[in-house]
Order: structure tokens, then C-alpha cells, then sequence
């Protein structure tokens, strides 16, 4: 039986910078030492997005820390890592993403109850300034309504 993990590591800065589309749940091609130090909490999904790289999606610059007890076999922290998904689903992904304004940013990370890291991606479409300050207008409402309830 495996060990309940509860790792959840997230982008929360996407959801305000970016309008979520669709969601998808994918798979990531990782090494030892790289499930070790996520198990650890040891990733952040800032500033990452994915491409299409011959017809297999990949994620760019995320972060996850050099495991501490890893010798030589340690891994880059930034380097590029290949996307699992099925064909239809990338098929899917790659049509609304060649649309002009849409991208694909990782939203979640987290570790399923067999023991293996998958990763939430998000078709996207970028928020304008004044969408940006609509979000954090209905945040301090929705604040304020539930303080007034837990008086």
C-alpha cells in the first residue's frame, strides 16, 4: 500500500494572470532523484509554460531543487521535462494553443495516490489589466461577505 501523500504544489500567480480555458491532467517523465525531491515539496511551478517540441509536449522552466542526498546522479533543477498524455489529448491541446492569445501554463502538481507526479496543465488566455483588477475586486468582496458571517 502506498504511503498517503498529500503534496500539492501550485501556480497561484497563473490563476490571476491568466483566464483558464480548459484543464488537463498529465503525466510528467521523471528521474529518481526528481520524484524524491517533489515528495519533499521541493518544486514551484512560477514562471513555467509548455510547447509542442515534435509533436510531444513539453514543460520549460520548472523548478524542482537538486535532491539533497543525490550524488553524481543528481539532476538539473531547470531542465526541460516531457508531458504524458494521450494523442487525442494533444491533438486537442495543440489546436486551442495555435490560436492567437491562448497559451499553455501548468497550474497544479501533485502526487496521485499510486505514487506518481502529474501536473494540471491549463489552456490559457491572458487577462487584460482591468480583468486582473476585476479578480482581485470580487476576492476583497467575497472576504468581506464571509467576514460578516463570522460575526
Amino acid at each position: 500500500m502506498a504511503q498517503q501523500n498529500n503534496i500539492t504544489i501550485k501556480n497561484k500567480k497563473a490563476s490571476f494572470d491568466y483566464e483558464f480555458i480548459e484543464t488537463f491532467t498529465a503525466g510528467i517523465a521523471l528521474t529518481g532523484t526528481e520524484i524524491k525531491s517533489i515528495r519533499l515539496g521541493k518544486a514551484s511551478l512560477v514562471d513555467t509554460y509548455c510547447t509542442f517540441i515534435s509533436n510531444e509536449l513539453w514543460v520549460k522552466n520548472m523548478n524542482i531543487s537538486e535532491y539533497f542526498y543525490g550524488t553524481y546522479n543528481n539532476h538539473d533543477a531547470r531542465r526541460d521535462r516531457k508531458l504524458l498524455l494521450n494523442r487525442k489529448e494533444l491533438n486537442k491541446i495543440r489546436r486551442l494553443s495555435e490560436t492567437t492569445g491562448f497559451t499553455v501554463i501548468p497550474t497544479k502538481m501533485f502526487i496521485n495516490e499510486k505514487g506518481l507526479a502529474k501536473v494540471v496543465i491549463a489552456v490559457a488566455k491572458g487577462k487584460k489589466a482591468y480583468d486582473k483588477r476585476q479578480s482581485l475586486r470580487e476576492k476583497d468582496d467575497k472576504r468581506d461577505i464571509e467576514r460578516a458571517f463570522k460575526r
